[in-house]
């Protein structure tokens, strides 16, 4: 009875897990098989590759085949070169990035949640962000006039022609607005 070291397809469609199994050369991919020696998922990034290299040297040394695709596994873990006596034997196989448990994970994201402030925190109706915007907003009060100095004369004077160009616009616009223009033209002698 000759012996392969082979794949056993397991999973959903499009989700694949394999077995690395020891079984008869003559049997399906999916039957009975000898003995489980590891696991392989290539739907992780980076793939999962667990291999029990203590027996996969006991069936490599007795003489078992691997395929194709175990071969390539077993590179990659460094068994294949270590059973062989080539170099390389320490393989490439990059290691699982370390689990979060799903606990600490929601634990963590509650007390950043209770950090963050509460105004922030969602997005506000219309009428909420402007009384919001009005309450933050800085309030401007008007001050009493300020005893004119010399300097403040002359830019009023300079500011002058620009009223007076304003004042042919005024005929044009309702009588409140135009009673309004001829209080800011007088200076103040």
């Amino acid at each position: 009875m000759s012996v392969k070291i082979k794949l056993m397809r397991l999973g959903k469609i499009r989700t694949p897990h394999f077995r690395i199994v020891i079984a008869d050369s003559r049997s399906a991919r999916n039957s009975k098989a000898i003995e489980e020696i590891g696991r392989y998922s290539p739907a992780s990034e980076p793939s999962l590759i667990e291999v029990n290299s203590e027996r996969v040297q006991y069936w490599l040394g007795v003489g078992a085949q691997p395929t194709e695709a175990v071969t390539a596994l077993l590179k990659i873990t460094g068994d294949y070169q270590k059973a062989n006596g080539l170099p390389g034997s320490e393989g490439t196989l990059k290691p699982q990035p370390v689990k979060i448990d799903k606990r600490v994970a929601y634990e963590a994201a509650v007390k950043e949640a209770m950090n963050e402030p509460a105004d922030g925190a969602t997005t506000l109706k219309k009428k909420a962000a402007e009384k919001l915007a009005a309450k933050n907003a800085p309030v401007v009060e008007e001050s009493a006039p300020v005893a004119e100095t010399p300097v403040a004369q002359e830019a009023a004077a300079v500011e002058q022609p620009a009223v007076e160009q304003a004042a042919p616009e005024a005929e044009q616009t309702p009588a409140e607005v135009v009673a309004e223009a001829p209080a800011e033209e007088t200076p103040q002698a």
